[in-house]
């Protein structure tokens, strides 16, 4: 099997101006995707709809800057834990931790500086692109010095793997995500019109009005929630969270196997995204706090323009004993595969 070229260039600097690298994939298809040792950001996911015609899928900005002043996680590696803590507090072997609080009254994605704003060290072997990030003892208030690999590959099918590994040195919460906006129209559309998505999740974990699970996990079944066969995203977004969408977490299956979760097709250009994980959870966000927000080419993104599909444990975790694990461990290995494959509806 042939593989995709990686390429490497300069994208900026960040404030302390330490040099920032692009690397990009090419396959054999024209798909093309970029990405930043800054926060492993996706910056550009390029993709031929049915006529050939190529856009870019995946929101976010031209230059340094925009990542450095406004970005909302787009296209980032979120950690050290993805999504939110209640409180930003856990108790953990008999000892409280208290984290930063940067989202209302919780602490979102690891922190004020979590894993998407710090430069990762690269590595280039074959077609896979490697980046190794080391997070000191007590960083954003977690215990145990951890250090995370993401790798990433584009395949000649048009799959973009994204392998997760962790080890730490003390026991430490770990939820690892991907946070990249799809608009499968082409990035800068301002609504999510003609987009069809499937997701298998049989529960979801419903949220209190902190957007925290209340605990529970529930049936999708006669409800709103149930994504298990195609329907319209912006018709079903209007029946969910008083028309405000999606900001869910839904349950797709425990156990270490790579299994299909979800897909998105945009129908009038054809173009379709599968998502596949290892993962129990998939954080369903149709960018409904999304400001208005100068990204690439001068387009000012809007609330509702796009869709992220997040693989990750359950939201808040550490603080439900019912939900799966998210502690690690001195001498385990913490492991996650998704992928992301994108093609042309049959």
């Amino acid at each position: 099997m042939s593989v995709a070229t990686i390429t490497q260039d300069n994208f900026g600097k960040t404030k302390d101006g330490q040099d920032v690298n692009r690397f990009t994939f090419t396959n054999k298809n024209n798909v093309t995707v970029r990405v930043l040792d800054y926060g492993c950001i996706i910056t550009e996911i390029l993709v031929p709809d049915k006529n050939g015609e190529v856009k870019d899928v995946n929101l976010g900005f031209d230059g340094m800057e925009g990542y450095l002043t406004r970005s909302p996680y787009f296209g980032a590696v979120c950690g050290r834990v993805a999504n939110r803590i209640a409180g930003g507090k856990f108790s953990l072997d008999g000892q409280e931790f208290q984290l930063p609080v940067n989202n209302g009254l919780n602490c979102l994605h690891g922190g004020v500086k979590g894993f998407d704003k710090v430069i990762w060290d690269t590595t280039v072997d074959g077609d896979r692109l490697f980046l190794r990030y080391v997070s000191a003892d007590n960083e954003e208030g977690f215990p145990g010095e951890v250090t995370t690999t993401v790798s990433y590959r584009l395949s000649d099918d048009n799959v973009f793997s994204i392998e997760y590994t962790a080890t730490t040195t003390k026991a430490t919460p770990i939820n690892l995500t991907n946070h990249s906006y799809f608009n499968l129209a082409g990035q800068g559309t301002q609504n999510l019109d003609g987009h069809v998505i499937q997701l298998l999740g049989d529960h979801y974990t419903p949220l209190n009005e902190n957007i925290i699970p209340t605990g529970e996990v529930a049936p999708v079944m006669g409800t709103p929630m149930d994504l298990r066969k195609p329907v319209s995203v912006p018709e079903r977004m209007k029946e969910v969270n008083g028309g405000l969408g999606f900001d869910h977490n839904f349950c797709v299956g425990e156990g270490a196997k790579l299994k299909f979760v979800a897909r998105v097709e945009h129908v009038p250009s054809g173009r379709v995204m599968d998502v596949s994980t290892t993962e129990p959870g998939l954080q369903c966000y149709t960018s409904k706090n999304l400001k208005p927000t100068l990204g690439k080419g001068g387009v000012t993104y809007q609330k509702f323009s796009a869709i992220c599909l997040e693989a990750q444990h359950y939201p808040d975790s550490v603080n439900h004993s019912n939900f799966p694990d998210t502690i690690l461990r001195p001498g385990e290995v913490y492991q996650q595969t998704t992928t992301y494959k994108f093609g042309l509806a049959e």
